[in-house]
């Protein structure tokens, strides 16, 4: 029996890879392969599992969903956890990012249908509030 009863949002993981700069900077996306916004472009993240820290999710996500084993720093962009940012229900999300000098090859893996890099200045529509997420992102890690 929990301690106390209240509600408590799904806490998930997402990261936010940048590689290159100026006019060739790109940020990696993954193509969502099941609902909610099914064959939309989203940031690569999944749900934190029980026991897990939330950077080590990031981590695991990243590598299930693009194939990519990122070790290197990861900084925390912030929380993002507005009411109704995800329709399956209350979620709280927490953010990494990182610069890359240059893109690591990707592919879709797990729960995503494709992962690819896309050029920040031609970026498709994102699922959730991954728009703001990623504007967050440039902001804290100085990505113009």
């Amino acid at each position: 029996m929990p301690y106390y009863e209240h509600p408590r949002p799904a806490l998930t993981a997402d990261v936010v890879l940048f590689a290159g700069s100026g006019a060739n900077a790109s940020l990696l996306l993954i193509r969502r392969a099941a609902e909610p916004f099914k064959g939309m472009w989203a940031l690569p993240g999944g749900f934190v599992e029980e026991g897990e820290h939330a950077i080590e999710a990031a981590r695991r996500e990243l590598l299930e969903e693009t194939g990519i084993e990122w070790e290197g720093p990861l900084f925390q962009i912030g929380a993002f956890a507005d009411p109704g940012r995800d329709p399956r229900g209350w979620t709280a999300s927490v953010v990494w990012g990182a610069v890359l000098a240059e893109e690591i090859p990707a592919q879709g893996g797990d729960d995503a249908a494709d992962a690819a890099w896309h050029r920040l200045d031609r970026l498709p529509r994102l699922a959730f509030d991954h728009e703001e997420i990623v504007a967050a992102a440039r902001a804290r890690l100085d990505v113009v």
